[in-house]
């Protein structure tokens, strides 16, 4: 058996685990899809694969289809195909964090209508600082200004991006091309 770069092997040994007879059999099915050896719980498997349903405690390890809460390393939307769920089972088995996105209702021509957010120069290094993951703190020590006024140049782009949250300003700031990362 090889191993790919992490340790993770190319076969994975995967367990399914859910309450629902059916799901565990169409979970089963894709693990088997995704040419993994299926395997039980009390085996420890490399990850497991499960909808959430089942009260049981996880390893570390484990990806939820369509699952709202508990803490697993990997969430994806509940119609995820084969090569969606092998890539998380392989991510998570080598320790990593996996986050389906659901799909918006938004596309790309919604974006291109979305006017231009006009920001004063100080307020794009406040941005970009935000995108680095600073403190207040650390940004009013890089740019030599209090951190009193780098809340103020916070405060004021929220408003003027219309967010509620520094991640939010960021990602409006990348789509807009503001800033980079």
């Amino acid at each position: 058996m090889s191993a790919l770069a992490g340790g993770v092997p190319d076969r994975l040994r995967v367990a399914v685990l859910t309450s629902n007879a059916a799901a565990r059999e169409r979970l089963a099915a894709l693990v088997v899809q995704c040419g993994h050896q299926l395997v039980e719980v009390a085996a420890s498997p490399d990850a497991v694969l499960t909808d959430g349903a089942a009260d049981a405690v996880l390893p570390a390890a484990a990806v939820a289809l369509g699952a709202v809460g508990g803490e697993f390393a990997g969430w994806l939307l509940p119609d995820a195909d084969a090569a969606q769920i092998d890539a998380a089972l392989r991510a998570v088995a080598a320790g990593l964090t996996v986050r389906a996105m659901p799909p918006t209702t938004r596309n790309f021509d919604a974006l291109a209508d979305e006017p231009p957010v006009l920001l004063t120069p100080r307020e794009i290094e406040v941005l970009g600082a935000l995108g680095n993951g600073m403190t207040n703190k650390e940004v009013a020590r890089l740019l030599g200004i209090s951190p009193h006024t780098v809340k103020f140049h916070i405060e004021s782009l929220f408003r003027k991006l219309g967010v509620a949250s520094r991640a939010e300003a960021v990602a409006k700031g990348m789509r807009q091309q503001i800033v980079e990362f």
